[in-house]
Formats: C-alpha cells, sequence, structure tokens
C-alpha cells in the first residue's frame, strides 16, 4: 500500500504547484492589463489565451463593480480555497492509506 501512499502523496505536491503557478500567471494577466499591452506579444496572448477561459465565467458572475475588474482577485481566492481545501485533503488520504496499511489493514 506505499505505492498508493505515495501516490497521493505526490498527487498532492503536484496539485499544489500547478495551482500555485497559476496563482502567478493571473497576478501577471492582471498587472499587464493596467499597461495597455500589445495584443499581438506571444506573452500577452499566452496569458490571455491560458486565463480568459476561468475569468470569462466569474466576470459574467460579478460583473463590473466601481469600474473595476475584480474577476481575477475573485480567482486567486477560489485557487487558494483549492490549495487548502484539496492538498491537505489528498494529504490526509495518503497518511490514512499509510497508517492502514501498517496494520495490516485491519482497523
Amino acid at each position: 500500500m506505499f505505492v498508493v501512499e505515495n501516490f497521493f502523496t505526490a498527487l498532492a505536491a503536484v496539485v499544489y504547484y500547478i495551482l500555485e503557478l497559476y496563482i502567478y500567471v493571473v497576478v501577471a494577466r492582471a498587472l499587464i492589463s493596467w499597461v495597455n499591452p500589445d495584443p499581438w506579444n506571444p506573452i500577452v496572448q499566452f496569458l490571455d489565451r491560458v486565463t480568459e477561459p476561468v475569468l470569462a465565467p466569474i466576470r459574467r458572475l460579478i460583473g463590473w463593480r466601481l469600474g473595476m475588474d475584480f474577476s481575477p482577485m475573485v480567482l486567486i481566492l477560489i485557487l487558494i480555497f483549492l490549495q487548502k481545501f484539496i492538498v491537505p485533503s489528498l494529504a490526509q488520504m495518503a497518511a490514512t492509506i499509510g497508517s492502514g496499511a501498517s496494520t495490516g489493514g485491519i482497523p
């Protein structure tokens, strides 16, 4: 069972780093939007392609308030929530599997 435990531990780490990286991408997109970027720049196109499918539904839900787009902030809060919920759940699942294997699978 140690293989399953190691799998869930590794999965928790990978999910954490993917969510962390995506937070940085969303922050970069928000910062670049302040300076009127060149739409033909490959970096701007990449950031737009990666974030717009997630930001568009949030933007539709919350709309524009006070003349500012708060969808990146909402998305970052959602991603932090997922980091704090999914990653510890996967780690706890790995620990539960590990403790069950040490007792021979008998509670």
